[in-house]
């Protein structure tokens, strides 16, 4: 016999598990990011990154998009929004940002993104945060700084902002109002339909800011390492963690949601340890309490 209270355990875990897995997907969108930065103009890579995501979820989404066409035209405003901020904008941002600076960097600028998402939804639609969400946001970003300052929190105030680190950080801003918009998404468009509606809209909104890339003469190089950057970001960083993303966002909010990408500089340092060859240190152990701490008390419901 089935236990309910397991099973309504479950259903409120898989949320945050989703939200997990996305930022374990784009903690691996900043080292290909900036690994590819040789061969990969920012524009140009964000460009073909979504066209063939497009590709990868057309033969599933088509038939959702043409049924619910009338609300895509209806909703149009919202989805341009979207599309400017989670789409064209925001990868933008981020893989200039990666092509100046290192990925460290942005792994450190998204831990603040939760401040961004409580300011947000406080001024656009008046949502307040609890004495227990501030104390997660805190926590969290507190474990995160711990990570990236190696357990030298001293050595951030020596922390130096270029060109790179200010478009990353605008890439924070994009993100968090992105993800703020999805509270106004059409309920009515079905969760794959949004996806490619938002894609379609968002190449749209690229397609000149590309045509002055090229005219500045950067070009893409065509190899295996840009096919292969570009494999991944498309279908795991894109369509993957763009659907795991929004049902996460729609089941708990921004603000808990935001919280979660905390874990970005724990995973990064995982993906060090595990690629690179580094080692665990006692930092590590003391960051990933602080940062998982923090997500459960800003997520846990009142």
């Amino acid at each position: 016999m089935n236990d309910p209270s397991r099973e309504g355990a479950a259903a409120r875990a898989l949320p945050y598990l989703l939200l997990a897995l996305t930022v374990l997907l784009w903690s691996g969108n900043l080292v290909v990011g900036r690994a590819g930065r040789e061969v990969l103009p920012p524009i140009a890579f964000n460009f073909w990154r979504w066209a063939v995501a497009l590709l990868i979820l057309l033969p599933f989404a088509w038939r959702e998009l043409i049924t619910a066409r009338h609300v895509v035209r209806r909703e149009w405003k919202i989805l341009t929004l979207l599309a400017a901020t989670g789409i064209t904008t925001f990868h933008s941002a981020v893989y200039t940002g990666l092509s100046q600076t290192q990925a460290i960097n942005g792994a450190l600028y998204f831990a603040t993104s939760p401040l961004f998402f409580v300011l947000l939804t406080w001024t656009l639609f008046g949502q307040r945060i609890t004495w227990r969400q501030a104390l997660g946001v805190a926590a969290s970003m507190l474990g995160a700084a711990i990570v990236i300052a190696c357990g030298d929190l001293a050595a951030l105030a020596g922390l130096q902002l270029a060109a790179g680190d200010l478009w990353l950080l605008l890439a924070v801003a994009l993100w968090a109002l992105y993800s703020v918009l999805l509270q106004r998404r059409p309920a009515d468009l079905p969760p794959l339909a949004l996806l490619a509606a938002t894609i379609v809209i968002g190449l749209a909104l690229l397609t000149p800011l590309y045509a002055l890339e090229l005219a500045a003469g950067r070009h893409l190089t065509l190899g295996l390492e840009s096919v292969l950057s570009i494999g991944y970001v498309s279908l795991f960083a894109s369509v993957i963690a763009y659907i795991f993303w929004n049902r996460g966002v729609r089941e708990v909010g921004p603000n808990p949601a935001g919280v979660m990408l905390n874990l970005m500089p724990i995973f990064s340092a995982v993906l060090a340890i595990t690629l690179l060859g580094e080692r665990l240190a006692g930092y590590h152990w003391l960051g990933a309490a602080l940062v998982l701490a923090g997500i459960l008390l800003a997520g846990r419901r009142t």
